[in-house]
């Protein structure tokens, strides 16, 4: 699915207010925003999200203007044919359908919201159907006629285990990606507000942790401190769950000797494999903030990988 956090978000924010919602339903060749992205209008002409980043919002704010006022549900198509499409077009050279409903119940029920929303607070997906002869959208699966199925995750989230100088680059890296960033650390003298502002603090033990923040496949787990008493139980915990991403911080001898610990507390080849170890991508980093990058990178195509 694409990411549309910050349209649910406007969805609260906007309860009760007349609104339209665009999506893409389909793309071909180089499209510029997924299958799924959304924009949402509000009738007083403000907007949240993106289908297109910026090609074709323009008209799709006039289709959304018409929706919201009461023209029915319409479905749309994109693309470079001639030369008046680069006014309403995809100059990249890709095609996308997009359709516009209205945020009521013949469209997009605005209790769905509301069902996302408890959907992804409890660290689940759900999946909401189209109808794309009607417009119609439901939690029910359509067994008939043309449909477009969109699937909400739960919000990305990063546990980072151990409040160490890399753990601050990383940090800062992944809250402009709209990852939720836990930094746990027991040792309170280096977790504190100062050194990760903005960032959720947790400084017990990592293993009770990690097992409270209840890890999925859009949390990523990355253990930092160089200290097995701190980073070992935190790896424990991750593998027992559906962690979308594990990685730990050393060289490629102390990832030796690290599986070895953890095959000695029971955990299989197949679980010790998961873990990214050295963490990152190889991109020659040096120093914390490259470091960090490069643990970001690994990440997220983890996490997109994983969807």
């Amino acid at each position: 699915m694409a990411d549309n956090d910050s349209v649910l978000a406007a969805a609260q924010s906007w309860k009760g207010a007349p609104l339209a919602l665009a999506t893409v339903v389909s793309t071909w060749g180089s499209a510029p925003r997924p299958r799924g992205s959304h924009m949402l209008v509000h009738a007083d002409g403000r907007f949240e999200g993106s289908v297109s980043g910026g090609c074709v919002e323009g008209d799709i704010l006039d289709t959304a203007a018409q929706v919201i006022a009461g023209a029915p549900f319409q479905l749309k198509r994109y693309g470079v044919a001639d030369d008046s499409a680069w006014e309403v077009g995809l100059p990249c050279g890709g095609e996308i359908s997009v359709m516009v409903q209205p945020v009521s119940a013949e469209g997009f029920d605005p209790e769905l919201f509301d069902r996302i929303a408890e959907a992804r607070a409890d660290g689940r997906s759900l999946t909401v159907t189209t109808d794309l002869a009607t417009g119609h959208a439901d939690l029910r699966p359509l067994e008939t006629g043309e449909v477009f199925a969109n699937r909400y995750d739960p919000p990305r989230r990063l546990l980072i285990v151990g409040a160490v100088q890399i753990a601050q680059s990383l940090a800062a890296l992944a809250q402009p990606l709209g990852i939720e960033t836990v930094v746990i650390d027991p040792r309170g003298r280096f977790l504190t507000e100062e050194r990760f502002p903005g960032v959720t603090l947790d400084d017990r033990w990592p293993d009770e942790a990690v097992a409270a923040w209840r890890p999925g496949p859009a949390t990523a787990v990355v253990t930092l401190s160089h200290d097995t008493k701190i980073d070992d139980p935190a790896l424990l915990a991750a593998l027992a769950a559906d962690t979308g991403y594990v990685g730990a911080l050393g060289s490629r001898r102390s990832h030796a000797a690290r599986r070895e610990r953890l095959a000695a507390s029971g955990v299989d080849t197949d679980q010790l494999d998961r873990i990214d170890g050295p963490v990152g991508i190889d991109i020659g980093a040096i120093g914390p903030s490259e470091i960090a990058l490069s643990i970001a990178a690994a990440m997220v195509g983890a996490f997109n990988d994983r969807r």
